[in-house]
């Protein structure tokens, strides 16, 4: 089959305008970088934000022309909302009822400053941030044995992988395929142990470096989040990538985050870097459920003896310090890291152990973290908006 190329993506496009536009979407300079792989087309179309609506069917039709081309099995197409992209088209400005100011706490009374409204996600009811300042601190293997505690505790759980640049998931669930695809380009989310997954390692190959830029992340990352049939749920853990960049911000800025769990070892560095997370949660009025201090001692396999090679305790006396919940300590054990590696997370493959039961402890104590905020009138799950 003979590989389909940017420049043949882009040409199809061209024949694609919106209302009111003088010129065709590659021309006016509103289409992203074009990414392809594996006979699939990604990218973003950039927009007024008060035309994203209206413009729906301009991104539709995007997308059906690249589904035409012979060689193309699937496109991925977004709408970017950005505000300074209105010089390139037509200044029409018509709020759409949804836009409108409704009474409520959304919209602040005169002097006060606007609320950015998130929508949720339906059928989810609560959304959690599983996040840290640098990587190499185990925060997706926290991510997973946390998601799985919850399922083990009895709720209804899934699982979005937010690192575009680096997703695991596949690997630490041990799931290989591609999602299905059913009518409204909803896509099926890939599933294992009882936990529904999605993740950008199920649509490109491992091997392949991810080369977006921020629309293209923040495009793909809302299609995984709010394209996928993800049922009724009680929790959706979002894996998110290290340190506080362009998907980290969306995530905050433009989702419902019930709240957020911060994974941390125990010394200075990785502490340091752990309080930019809680500042950027902070920032935007997430709150943060509490802090895991990972890799917290080593127990040597064959004496029992107990190493402290990270230090030990930082992270619980950073939680006293900002007074943020202390979630727990997970040991850095072998049996972690092999399963881990295995797809078979320590939680299902040896329930009864004692990091298994370190994982539950510390999902119960997120559970009972969100009830708590809920019954005290904080920021409660988010509510379901259907547009």
């Amino acid at each position: 089959m003979m590989d389909v190329s940017k420049d043949q993506v882009l040409e199809k496009l061209k024949t694609v305008r919106g209302p009111g536009m003088e010129g065709n979407i590659v021309d006016l300079g509103l289409v992203s970088d074009v990414f392809i792989s594996n006979d699939k087309v990604y990218f973003s179309i950039t927009v007024p934000a008060e035309r994203a609506k209206e413009l729906e069917p301009m991104r539709a039709a995007a997308e059906r022309v690249v589904r035409s081309i012979p060689g193309i099995a699937g496109a991925m197409v977004a709408l970017t909302a950005d505000k300074k992209a209105g010089a390139a088209a037509a200044p029409v400005s018509r709020p759409s009822p949804a836009a409108r100011p409704q009474p409520g706490p959304a919209h602040p009374a005169p002097g006060q400053p606007p609320q950015r409204t998130k929508t949720g996600v339906p059928g989810v009811n609560a959304i959690i941030a599983v996040a840290s300042g640098k990587g190499g601190v185990g925060k997706s293997t926290t991510s997973v044995n946390l998601a799985l505690g919850l399922k083990a505790n009895g709720l209804r759980v899934g699982i979005l992988d937010a690192d575009i640049y680096g997703p695991s998931m596949p690997r630490l669930l041990g799931i290989s395929g591609r999602p299905q695809q059913i009518e409204n380009r909803i896509i099926v989310p890939m599933e294992n142990y009882g936990v529904k997954v999605m993740s950008m390692g199920f649509l490109v190959d491992e091997e392949v470096a991810m080369i977006w830029r921020g629309p293209m992340i923040q495009s793909a990352l809302m299609q995984m989040l709010r394209e996928v049939a993800w049922g009724d749920l009680d929790v959706l853990v979002v894996d998110m990538p290290p340190g506080t960049g362009d998907a980290q911000l969306t995530m905050a800025q433009q989702v419902p985050l019930a709240g957020a769990v911060i994974v941390s070892t125990p010394q200075d560095l990785a502490l340091i870097d752990a309080r930019k997370g809680l500042n950027m949660f902070n920032k935007v009025e997430v709150p943060v459920l509490g802090i895991v201090e990972n890799m917290s001692y080593f127990i040597a396999p064959d004496t029992g003896n107990r190493y402290d090679i990270f230090g030990h305790g930082g992270a619980r006396r950073e939680a006293e310090k900002i007074g943020v919940p202390f979630l727990g300590e997970v040991p850095l054990t072998m049996d972690i890291r092999e399963t881990s590696d295995a797809g078979t997370p320590v939680v299902v493959s040896n329930p009864e152990g004692a990091a298994a039961r370190t994982y539950r402890d510390i999902a119960a104590r997120v559970w009972q973290g969100l009830q708590a905020r809920q019954a005290a009138g904080g920021r409660s799950a988010p509510s379901i908006v259907f547009e």
